[in-house]
């Protein structure tokens, strides 16, 4: 599970701004963001599937996940993971890799991507639920938008809250935002909403536990919860800030990277 809020050709300092939480198993290995082989695609990676649920590239494209909250998944679906880098190593446009990937989408479980070229400020979110339903592709629209673990802009309360405190802590402020402290205001959240207010899609005490923009629970499998906080910014002259703090050894530790996209590493 993961939570995603960003800003999209809206803003008149970042034609993109991304805030995401990765919530998954503590004891599930991660690699905190770097430079892949290669040197063309910068994020995390899950050391178990091998993909990413974020990473972005120096031709100026961004990629993100989350999945779906169902009942019932299937153990031997491909990994959902793989989509980001699929895309980010592709020539194809947003749009191109959705249509291509309809054909494909029913052998992963439930997911949400999200597809962008800052060059063309293209950007598409493509989801493969509701089971049965056609797969959805959608053109994203400038504006503020919340990414949970339904539908894009779904109205779950963790959404609306995070949503809120956005506008409210970035508006239409022209100078830097402080991308540390609005991790900390927005994305440390733990307030959980009343049970009535849940989808009733799992049980309710699972549903409760991952009701918070910030996710901490105890489970039989172990510590489950938000292993890391990503920024990512787009200014209009192409700088890309991409900051985490993320869960090393039971320690937060900070990284940033920076980039212009649209030039060549020097190896």
């Amino acid at each position: 599970m993961c939570i995603a809020i960003f800003i999209w050709q809206a803003h008149p300092k970042y034609p993109f701004l991304l805030l995401l939480n990765r919530d998954e198993y503590h004891s599930r290995a991660t690699k905190a963001v770097e430079w892949w082989e290669g040197g063309e695609i910068l994020g995390g990676r899950d050391e178990v599937g091998g993909g990413t649920w974020l990473a972005c590239s120096r031709e100026g494209r961004v990629a993100f996940l989350t999945n779906v909250l169902e009942l019932h998944t299937l153990p031997e679906a491909r990994t959902r993971g793989d989509l980001p880098v699929r895309f980010l190593q592709s020539s194809k446009s947003p749009k191109e890799f959705a249509k291509e990937l309809v054909k494909e989408g029913h052998e992963y479980n439930g997911f949400n991507l999200i597809m962008a070229d800052f060059e063309t400020k293209s950007m598409v979110y493509i989801s493969n639920r509701p089971k049965g339903e056609p797969i959805s592709i959608h053109e994203v629209t400038p504006g503020i938008h919340v990414l949970s673990n339904a539908k894009l802009d779904s109205p779950w309360p963790k959404s609306q809250r995070l949503k809120m405190n956005f506008k409210k802590m970035v508006g239409e402020k022209e100078e830097d935002l402080p991308l540390k402290e609005m991790v900390e205001k927005l994305m440390r959240d733990t307030t959980k909403p009343d049970h009535t207010l849940l989808p009733h899609i799992c049980s309710l005490d699972w549903e409760f536990s991952l009701s918070s923009i910030f996710v901490q629970v105890h489970t039989p499998l172990g510590l489950y919860g938000t292993r890391s906080t990503s920024v990512v910014s787009v200014d209009g002259t192409g700088e890309v800030d991409f900051y985490e703090v993320s869960l090393e050894n039971g320690k937060w530790k900070e990284k940033m990277v920076n980039y212009q996209y649209g030039k060549k590493q020097n190896l």
